[in-house]
């Protein structure tokens, strides 16, 4: 992984584009103290260096259900058999290819992978499990938690400011 310098104003930028995506270019510069166009440089940098990913709409999951009806929210504890580097990639891979899989972590002490998925009713999860995990030679134990309450759900990473000895580095 390739070092990257950031400074104070992409640390800025990177707080405020977590919080809202959706700035106008001058809006976000006026909030980080800088031109539009120098903001636009450094968003595209940042984009380019792979510090953000991407950009999503965050759905409301209570005002879909209306709609989509409310589904089921289960975190998955995953131990497979056995646990090389070549099992490991290929289960994790299995799971990333699946839509249902919101999102995957590779753990370690207990299972080897927690994962969050979303499911349309409780047959929809039977056949996420049957495609999964029952299929899967390598999987040892599932062990599921459904989740009845959605307390806090959020995507930000807590940025901190740029310690001064790397600044004054620079």
């Amino acid at each position: 992984m390739e070092q990257f310098d950031i400074d104070e104003i992409d640390l800025r930028l990177l707080e405020q584009l977590q919080t809202d995506a959706s700035l106008s270019n001058l809006e976000l510069a006026r909030r980080v103290h800088t031109s539009p166009p120098t903001c636009l440089r450094r968003v595209k940098r940042l984009h380019a260096a792979g510090l953000i990913e991407g950009q999503v709409a965050l759905l409301s999951p209570d005002k879909l259900a209306v709609v989509l009806g409310h589904g089921l929210t289960a975190i998955v504890e995953i131990t497979l058999d056995r646990q090389g580097a070549e099992w490991l990639q290929a289960f994790e891979q299995k799971v990333a290819a699946d839509r249902s899989v919101q999102q995957c972590y590779q753990v370690s002490p207990g299972p080897d992978f927690v994962l969050v998925v979303h499911s349309r009713d409780m047959p929809d999860y039977l056949a996420l499990v049957q495609r999964l995990f029952t299929g899967e030679a390598n999987v040892r134990n599932v062990k599921a938690f459904f989740s009845v309450k959605r307390s806090k759900f959020g995507a930000q990473l807590p940025i901190a400011k740029v310690p001064r000895q790397a600044a004054a580095a620079r």
